[in-house]
């Protein structure tokens, strides 16, 4: 961003003359700046003074540092999850296929057990929201 001729102190000032009555075409060409240029300012540093100018350049410098502090951490934590596997968007996925939930399947064959006797007649359940017979809690 390119840095303005005029200090906050000096804006502040020149708008103090449209309000003690001069014109602003005359104010711009005293100064040597544009129509919009004075907009801008008289929209950004309206009803200042030095002391709020001071106080704004500060809370915009604070702001610029924690959002710096906010990224690098945000970046620490995305690293981390990435190295430990644990990505929120991470879908296992086998032979190209993407894979849901590996606990229980459709059909609630999780619950199945071969060492039972008769385990080989044994109906699959059709409702998933059960499992392995008791209630699933609602979500």
């Amino acid at each position: 961003m390119k840095k303005s001729r005029f200090s906050e102190e000096q804006i502040i000032g020149i708008l103090k003359e449209q309000q003690a009555g001069l014109p602003v075409a005359e104010i711009c060409r005293r100064h040597g700046i544009s129509d919009a240029t004075f907009y801008t300012w008289r929209s950004r540093y309206g009803g200042m003074e030095v002391s709020d100018a001071r106080r704004l350049k500060a809370l915009d410098e604070e702001n610029r540092k924690l959002k710096k502090l906010l990224a690098e951490a945000m970046l620490d934590v995305a690293t981390l999850r990435e190295a430990l596997g644990k990505t929120s968007d991470d879908r296992r996925t086998e032979n190209g296929r993407e894979l849901g939930y590996r606990g229980e399947g459709l059909f609630g064959a999780s619950c199945l057990r071969a060492d039972r006797p008769g385990a080989e007649d044994v109906p699959l359940r059709l409702n998933p929201r059960r499992r392995c017979g008791r209630a699933a809690t609602p979500a």
